[in-house]
Order: C-alpha cells, then structure tokens, then sequence
C-alpha cells in the first residue's frame, strides 16, 4: 500500500517504524518544522523528521507542499490541522489515545492521568474535519497503574498502536468504521502555570499532577523546586525525585540533607 505518513512526536516512531517493516511504499512523511530546543535555542527537527531522515524517506514540514494521491494518509500526533487538499486525496486514519469520545483534542493521555482515570484506549478512527469526530476502526483498551507517567503510557499507546496499524492495514475491508457513541469531552493544552502545586489539593490530586505534566512546581523551605516524581503511600505523599533551581535533579533524601535538619514548609 502506497502511504503518506503524518507525526511529529517520539511515541510516533516505533509506530510509523513497524508500518515501514511491513512492506508498505511510503511515498512522503510530513512533520512539524524544527523548533529551537535548550538555553542554547538549538534548532532541532522532530523525533518524525529525523526517523524519515535516517530511513532515506522525502520529509516536508510545510502541510502547504502537499501534492500526493496515496492509498491511505496516516496521521498520529501530527499537531497540524488537515485541509481538503490531504482529507480529500485519500482516507484518512488517525491513531487517537482515548476511549472516545471522550477526551477529544490535544493532550488525551496527560488529561487521563492528571484526572486519576485507571483505564484509557487506543482508537484507530477516520479522519474528518471536525477534531477527532470520525468513525472507529478499531479500539482496544489498557490500564493506566497509579505510578503510570505520561512516558509510560506513551509507550503503551505505541506499542498497541503499531499492532492496530500493521493489522489494519493488511487488510482495511475486515474492519468497517462505526460511529462514536455518547457525549464528547475535550482536553486543552496545559501550560507552566498547571505545573503550579496547590498543597490544598489532596495527596493523590498532587500525585497525579506530578505524573501527568512532569514536573510539578512550588517553593520548599523558601528554595523553588520542581517536583519530578512523587508516590502515595499509606494514602499520604511521598516525593521521591527533585529538582532545585539552578541544580541538578536528585533524590528527595539528598535534598532533605541540604536542609540540615530545618523543619519542611511546603509552598513557602
């Protein structure tokens, strides 16, 4: 099958690396443009551009430049809106990480965990113009554990949808598309102020804050820290990871000796 791949994402490699190796013609890859990364503003191409670089793959980061008639167009956590040009060359899938409709949009996976949801899907669906509304493929459910980060289950999305993908794609008349079903919900993107803790939050709130940003910020004893990762132990929490302004990260007994013995005060 003749294909045109769209992702920009590191989750996306292994996926769009398994539909390579199962024989498919990929005619053309389309990322998001190099962005400025480090203190330095090196500009850096995507984890998708460099895969389709080092596969010897035609790459574009402009979705003007589209001018191809594939059999199928694939698209995973591309972060560009598609126009007629693409949804009309071709069918379009998506690989999306929900159990739609639910959490449609931009950050499904950081919203599941920041809620505490102990279960997510993988949905290989229709593309249409209205975000993450087209028909389902395929859907196939995981667990989400209660130290799950958003890499974790990342590579959980991955690893499934590289399967859903090689399958489907073998043979596309074994799986019809039905409808979504039921009320949509809708994720935004988060931004620094979410890592902001609120200590009036409960342990697990904090906790899965933690695990679905990355980081979350506050004050210790007067030092601004990030906090990387945390637990829940006997229902309170407990911070296992640290990073102090302007120092490396390290664990949370190595911060505690810096304090020499102070007593904790948490977001002061």
């Amino acid at each position: 099958m003749k294909l045109v791949l769209m992702g920009t994402n590191d989750f996306v490699v292994p996926i769009f690396d398994a539909i390579k190796n199962a024989g498919h013609e990929i005619m053309a890859v389309f990322t998001r443009a190099p962005k400025p990364v480090g203190r330095k503003k090196v500009l850096t191409p995507s984890p998708v551009h460099t895969w389709a670089i080092e596969n010897n793959l035609t790459v574009h980061t402009n979705i003007n430049e589209y001018s191809y008639s594939p059999d199928m167009v694939v698209v995973i956590s591309y972060g560009v809106i598609l126009r007629d040009n693409v949804l009309s060359s071709a069918p379009v899938v998506n690989i999306h990480p929900s159990l739609l409709p639910k959490y449609r949009g931009p950050s499904p996976i950081r919203t599941a965990i920041y809620n505490g949801d102990k279960r997510s899907a993988v949905c290989l669906m229709d593309v249409t113009a209205e975000l993450d509304a087209g028909d389902i493929i395929m859907c196939r459910e995981f667990e989400i554990a209660e130290n799950d980060t958003n890499d974790s289950v990342e590579k959980i999305v991955s690893d499934i949808g590289a399967k859903m993908l090689v399958e489907y794609l073998s043979d596309t008349a074994r799986y019809p598309a039905t409808p979504q079903v039921g009320e949509p919900t809708f994720t935004r993107k988060w931004t620094g102020n979410d890592e902001i803790i609120d200590w009036g939050c409960s342990p697990i709130q904090i906790h899965n804050l933690v695990r679905a940003l990355g980081a979350g910020r506050t004050k210790i004893n007067g030092i601004d820290v990030k906090i990387l990762e945390t637990r829940i132990a006997d229902g309170k929490l407990k911070i296992t990871r640290i990073q102090p302004a302007g120092k490396n990260p390290m664990d949370w007994n190595s911060f505690i000796n810096g304090l020499h013995g102070a007593e904790i005060r948490y977001g002061e």
